[in-house]
């Protein structure tokens, strides 16, 4: 299996059809309700939040029903790194956990299932509603408008999408809210007429388009799509199902089930020495590859660094870690000489700050419903975090653009973990006379 990264420039507003891959950093994170904070209660929700991890890093429901499968939910706090239990304002208790990548990924490969990784395609969805008589485009949520029947409705259908994405780890991307007015878009995207929706879609981030129309027939729902991109074009398939929620459901899992068996590699690819790959940017010299190489391999959870690609003041190195990524992080983050760049990414429409994608979830300290929570006196957990911190935390899916061409957007589909991103900052040197 090849890993293929690099950074360059985020796209520019008038480009055609960028490749926008992006990561999806929270497929490991599960919070799932609980009766309580006693081990046997405790165990039954790692067993519920890891069982959820499994489906959306295997990109398979049938994961679940593989041999070894129930062992290894039978020994799910094992995979934890983190947990943290907390109440809403309801009382219900909220079990919030994070898993080991690596181990999750290691424990899919010891029962032959497949490991679909953190960079996804991303699908970008005009979904036209059809509901007595009057058709209306699901967008994002406009800001300050006041709604009616029919926003409301789309408002529905919007909810009940980004929730089933959200379960399965999928980037989905709805369109603005600009596009509402346009009844030609809207019977466009009903007729499935792809041209003018392709046109419309220039400035938007995809790596796919899907061409969606709901409508009901008495008490059934049904949802029939066409995709456009990466080889996916072809004739109207559809889903039917009794409510909204259950038929974006539907037609997320068969959206989700299509790219896991396109993209996620098998059991044996897996390996047992993990590898991430690392962007460096404002690497001048060979002097700076050679320093920079050298910090890495002195780092404890580094077991080996390679160059893979170098393009202008830009260094990709591949790095073999032990342990956890989570943990080669940490120990990165403790050398100021490598900045994280994700704030340094530019805004605009390239980027998914600009472009709002579906999945992002309340907070650690709320509930499944959106309610407050408040901390519980029983928290316990090996690295627990405090209300406020896992609230700095934002969500469990927060997408980030992987800023690559076309041809590396295509292996960064097969690649298992996130590319971290830094910015190279040597040390200054300090002169005799005490000056810089």
């Amino acid at each position: 299996m090849t890993w293929v990264f690099a950074l360059f420039t985020f796209l520019l507003a008038g480009f055609s059809a960028p490749a926008t891959a992006v990561t999806v950093p929270g497929l490991y994170s599960a919070k799932v309700p609980v009766a309580g904070s006693a081990p046997d209660q405790l165990a039954e929700g790692y067993a519920d939040g890891l069982s959820q991890v499994l489906v959306r890093v295997s990109g398979t429901r049938d994961v679940l029903a593989m041999d070894g499968a129930e062992a290894l939910l039978s020994d799910a706090e094992s995979l934890l790194l983190s947990y943290q239990v907390a109440r809403d304002e309801s009382g219900q208790s909220i079990l919030s956990m994070s898993f080991g990548a690596v181990g999750v990924n290691r424990a899919l490969a010891s029962i032959n299932a497949p490991v679909w990784g953190a960079n996804r395609p991303l699908t970008l969805a005009w979904i036209a509603a059809e509901d007595r008589g009057s058709r209306t485009l699901v967008t994002r949520p406009a800001v300050d408008v006041a709604g009616d029947a029919r926003e409301e409705n789309a408002g529905t259908w919007q909810a009940a999408f980004d929730e089933a994405a959200r379960k399965r780890g999928l980037p989905v991307a709805l369109p603005p809210s600009d596009f509402t007015k346009d009844r030609e878009l809207l019977s466009d995207i009903w007729g499935q007429f792809i041209d003018r929706v392709k046109s419309v879609s220039r400035d938007l981030d995809q790596d796919v388009l899907a061409l969606v129309r709901v409508s009901r027939t008495g008490g059934q729902w049904r949802a029939g799509w066409v995709f456009d991109g990466m080889a996916m074009n072809a004739g109207e398939e559809s889903v039917v199902a009794q409510t909204p929620e259950a038929l974006a459901e539907a037609m997320i899992d068969r959206w989700a089930e299509l790219y896991a068996s396109r993209y996620a590699v098998a059991a044996s690819e897996v390996g047992d020495s993990p590898q991430v790959d690392i962007v460096l940017r404002g690497v001048t010299s060979l002097e700076g590859y050679a320093r920079a190489n050298q910090v890495l391999e002195s780092l404890t959870p580094v077991v080996s660094v390679g160059a893979h690609r170098v393009r202008d003041e830009q260094l990709t190195l591949r790095v073999a870690f032990s342990g956890e990524l989570d943990q080669l992080r940490e120990y990165i983050a403790l050398d100021p000489r490598f900045v994280p760049m994700e704030s340094d990414l530019p805004d605009g429409p390239g980027n998914a700050a600009e472009m709002t994608i579906l999945n992002q979830t309340p907070s650690p300290a709320t509930s499944a419903e959106g309610a407050t929570a408040s901390a519980d006196p029983e928290q316990a957990g090996p690295d627990q975090q405090s209300p406020e911190e896992e609230a700095a935390d934002a969500s469990l899916f927060t997408y980030q653009p992987v800023p690559v061409d076309e041809e590396e957007a295509r292996e960064a589909f097969q690649s298992l973990y996130q590319i971290l991103y830094y910015r190279w900052q040597p040390s200054p040197v300090i002169g005799t006379d005490g000056g810089e």
